[in-house]
């Protein structure tokens, strides 16, 4: 991060020693840059505790991991890996998010494919992307999806759900499985 946010600031500086109309594409830092320069900083300073962000490449904001690990309810003890990938579009079109763990849970598939309506480009009820939202809103809507947004009655993996409303209890050892297998 440190090393873009440099750039950024060289760049604001040499706008005024360039002769007017002149460009060079290779200072030229993009709207999604800039935008997540100053949403990491501020994701950095209000990462909830369950969670860590890792950027593999400073220099590349827009794609990261970050790793959810639930202090509660049915995931509890487990490290569940999301990639993070930011498109050029960024904030008009929401981060592209993948779960690199397998997982057995109603909102999330054992392919990786995640139900959080905050990720929807479009949504009829409101609840989707919108400019507005943040990368922050991101990660604590992941976070969530192991507490307060474990939705069974709207599932993305069916046999999730149907195992959980069939044998709780033998749901809940799933899970357990998955982490003891998958989530460590």
């Amino acid at each position: 991060m440190l090393t873009l946010a440099s750039k950024l600031k060289r760049d604001d500086g040499g706008k005024t020693g360039r002769a007017s109309g002149a460009s060079d594409s290779t200072h030229r830092v993009s709207i999604r840059d800039r935008l997540l320069t100053k949403e990491v900083a501020e994701l950095e300073a209000n990462l909830p505790s369950t969670c860590k962000a890792n950027f593999p490449d400073e220099d590349k904001l827009h794609h990261f991991h970050l790793a959810v690990s639930p202090d509660e309810g049915y995931y509890q003890s487990g490290r569940f890996q999301f990639e993070i990938d930011v498109p050029e579009a960024y904030n008009m079109v929401p981060p592209k998010v993948r779960c690199l763990t397998r997982i057995w849970h109603p909102n999330i598939t054992e392919n990786g494919e995640i139900c959080l309506s905050l990720l929807r480009e479009h949504s009829i009820d409101g609840t989707g992307w919108a400019p507005t939202r943040t990368l922050k809103d991101v990660v604590w809507g992941l976070n969530s999806l192991f507490t307060d947004l474990l939705n069974f009655d709207d599932p993305l993996n069916i046999d999730a759900a149907e195992h959980h409303l069939r044998d709780k209890e033998d749901f809940r050892t799933k899970v357990q499985d998955y982490i003891k297998h998958y989530a460590r």
